[in-house]
């Protein structure tokens, strides 16, 4: 396929916030000078629509333009602080189900100043679920609490993704970073999905660390990674990590992919600060804009560009953000940096590796296989209670109140066992923890019995915030024990 037989896509795209409407003018001018087939839909996104008190960041109408065209090039945009304010980047990738975000992470030494000149890391993160769902609650007067949500399906398709992207680019290792050590239940599934599935890749390495330890690691020899793949708090951490070890988070790119809609975008930003001063780098978004192409099958045009762009790295044509006078020949603006692309259209770089993407929108797919479902039983309640008395006193009120099927086997407060056999040294706050469970454990408690316990700590006035069920499943238990128990 040439340049000249692209036929048109259509494609959505918001300009942004702060720097995000020049970079994109400076982006869709390379991208076709170089021979994409794009028909372009904008839409509004960002600072003006939430001023509109749409909490979303998005107009009601776009969301039609998005569904139809599928595909997304979006510059960076501001999202106020307080007010309900929603993240309008977790809200399109939760709304359509952009499960994987895709940020390569190559230095360009030696004409992008790095420490690790080897480096060429791809992080490959879980987009939508973990801390990031955004349910929170203040439960006390002292405490607030984030849910952190992580699920089978979500780990396994995003695992999966890490490991076909792998296959697909040639890459040799995929490694897994979680914090199971601490988090048995939660990072615990993902860490087992992933052993899992890399059991199903035989000819690609796999490993695992913890993720403190592997962020030291990842920070100080990053040649040691390849394909990374991680929850989606660690996966927001270390992307910007890996891209600014790399050279500058301002280079980086990336894509955010879903089984039927996608999204692309730098990794950076609005930057309001340098808003309409033509300094900004738009390298992030045009790389971006490079992984839309070879998304969409146009792969000659995205080697044109990106081609291009290494060989003005290489020439030393530098925005004011990588700019450095022992390598770069000229220190240019957003508008000059992007006459310099378009002016190495056709040539490609001496030094650093040359691309070519194909011409095929066959997208990776991830099948999960169908799994029998567990048998789940009711085996307990966990009570959480805003109490301000010692605990001694709250254990009383308990047991005075607790009927004759179930008992109070516990009070936690942070996590941290204080009922029975606690510390006086632990340090507790009004929000307790309060578990019962039938006289021998493990037996099934019913759901009768639960709503009596309740009737009866709300009769004897116990503020009582919320519940959570403690089930088996086959057998297992589905929930951590205190710490101390």
């Amino acid at each position: 396929m040439t340049a000249d037989s692209i036929r048109p896509v259509p494609v959505t795209v918001a300009h942004g916030d702060g720097i995000g409407p020049e970079i994109m003018d400076a982006t869709l001018r390379i991208i076709a000078a170089g021979g994409a087939g794009l028909e372009v839909e904008t839409i509004r996104i960002g600072e003006a629509v939430y001023a509109q008190g749409i909490t979303a960041g998005i107009e009601p109408e776009a969301w039609e333009s998005l569904r139809r065209t599928k595909v997304f090039l979006k510059a960076p945009i501001t999202t106020p602080q307080g007010g309900g304010f929603k993240s309008l980047n977790v809200t399109v990738r939760k709304a359509f189900g952009l499960f994987a975000n895709i940020r390569p992470c190559p230095s360009y030494a030696p004409f992008v100043a790095t420490k690790h000149p080897g480096m060429d890391v791809v992080i490959v993160r879980e987009n939508e679920e973990d801390l990031y769902g955004g349910i929170e609650h203040r439960q006390t007067e002292d405490v607030t609490q984030c849910l952190k949500l992580i699920t089978r399906p979500g780990s396994e398709r995003l695992i999966r993704y890490g490991f076909e992207y792998a296959r697909r680019y040639n890459r040799s290792k995929v490694t897994c970073f979680t914090k199971d050590n601490i988090m048995k239940m939660t990072d615990g599934l993902f860490h087992r999905v992933f052993d899992e599935v890399a059991s199903e890749y035989p000819d690609i390495e796999s490993e695992h660390w913890i993720v403190d330890i592997g962020a030291a690691k990842l920070a100080d020899t990053p040649e040691a990674f390849d394909v990374v793949v991680l929850p989606n708090l660690y996966g927001d951490i270390l992307s910007d990590v890996a891209a600014q070890i790399a050279g500058s988070v301002g280079l980086a790119g990336s894509a955010n992919i879903g089984s039927e809609i996608a999204m692309f975008e730098a990794i950076h930003g609005s930057a309001p600060r340098r808003a309409g001063q033509n300094v900004a780098n738009p390298s992030g978004l045009l790389l971006g804009a490079v992984q839309m192409l070879v998304h969409i099958g146009q792969g000659v045009p995205a080697s044109l560009v990106h081609n291009a762009w290494l060989r003005t790295i290489e020439d030393g044509v530098h925005t004011y953000d990588i700019y450095d006078p022992a390598v770069s020949t000229a220190k240019v603006g957003t508008a000059e940096f992007a006459d310099a692309v378009i002016a190495r259209l056709g040539e490609t770089p001496r030094t650093l590796k040359a691309v070519t993407y194909p011409s095929s929108s066959e997208q990776i797919t991830v099948r999960l296989p169908q799994r029998a479902r567990a048998r789940k039983e009711l085996v307990g309640i966990d009570v959480f209670v805003d109490w301000v008395q010692p605990v001694e006193a709250l254990a009383k009120a308990l047991e005075a109140n607790v009927g004759g099927d179930l008992e109070l086997v516990m009070i936690t407060n942070r996590g941290q066992k204080v009922y029975p056999g606690g510390v006086p040294e632990t340090f507790c706050v009004d929000h307790w923890r309060c578990r019962f469970q039938a006289h021998q454990p493990g037996d099934p408690v019913t759901y009768p019995q639960v709503i009596d316990l309740l009737a009866r700590l709300a009769g004897s006035g116990l503020a009582f915030i919320k519940t959570e069920g403690l089930f088996t499943f086959d057998g297992e238990a589905g929930f951590s024990l205190g710490q101390g128990q």
